[in-house]
């Protein structure tokens, strides 16, 4: 069964397609496995792709709070269960503040770090608003803020199917998943957290933004990096940007990999 134990008694459901050097999927906010489809039928050609439903989300079990820490912690548990090496790790959304931690935490267990919109890099005093909005009625304002995240390119589906899995998330996970981004200990998205903690990053880095992410994308080239990191903007495109153009989206992903100096993995 495609499910890995983790130390205290959870479950993390993933799926596996593909053969060769891994790539780990993490995916955002109120999402599953299911948004990595159209990377790992192109990536499976020759990677072994591995996309997992995080603690809450998806088919994988609950757990009593959610945070950063958590998430990386149960990705570095299927890494090292699945005997992946160093994969590239993929994130999207909230994903790239858990792959981020996974990648600070433990970098043994990371080679390169494809980030996705990043959501880190905020003003706690322009969070308040949006945390008791979740508190008070999670999934109404989870259905409210993810309007935000389309564009003129973005299919008239995909926002029906994103609403359907936000409501079939539970409710308490849609909050605290949340939440624990910004407040708590290990708040990674807060930028007073995230200016010291991001630079621990060792792996070399490719961040595609959104248009509306483009202030996030000033700020993160603020920040110290490596010499083969890569920042940019599609300004064109939502915070869906892998799902409104996935072939686009991996054939950048590919051309930034076959330019990075050899690692191991």
């Amino acid at each position: 069964m495609p499910y890995i134990a983790t130390t205290d008694g959870g479950s993390i459901f993933y799926t596996d397609e593909g053969a060769g050097p891994g790539i780990l999927m993490i995916r955002g906010w109120s999402c599953d496995g299911s948004d990595w489809a159209w990377m790992q039928a192109d990536f499976a050609r020759d990677h072994r792709t591995i996309a997992i439903d995080n603690r809450g989300h998806g088919r994988s079990s609950t757990a009593d709070s959610y945070s950063p820490a958590l998430f990386a912690a149960d990705a570095a548990t299927v890494i090292e269960a699945l005997d992946l090496g160093r994969p590239i790790v993929v994130g999207h959304s909230m994903g790239t503040i858990v792959a981020s931690a996974l990648a600070v935490e433990r970098p043994e267990l990371v080679s390169r770090l494809v980030l996705i919109d990043p959501v880190y890099g905020s003003e706690r005093s322009a969070l308040s608003a949006a945390l008791d909005g979740v508190r008070a009625a999670p999934h109404e304002f989870a259905t409210m803020a993810w309007g935000q995240f389309y564009g003129d390119r973005t299919p008239d589906w995909l926002p029906v199917w994103h609403r359907r899995r936000i409501l079939s998330t539970d409710p308490q996970t849609v909050r605290d998943a949340l939440v624990g981004l910004y407040e708590g200990e290990g708040a990674i998205g807060l930028k007073e957290v995230g200016v010291r903690y991001l630079p621990r990053r060792q792996a070399p880095i490719l961040a595609i933004y959104a248009g509306s992410g483009a202030g996030v994308a000033d700020w993160d080239s603020s920040l110290r990096h490596g010499a083969q990191d890569v920042i940019e903007v599609w300004p064109e495109h939502g915070h869906f940007l892998h799902q409104e153009d996935p072939d686009r989206f991996s054939r950048r992903v590919r051309e930034w990999l076959e330019q990075l100096e050899p690692t191991v993995v």
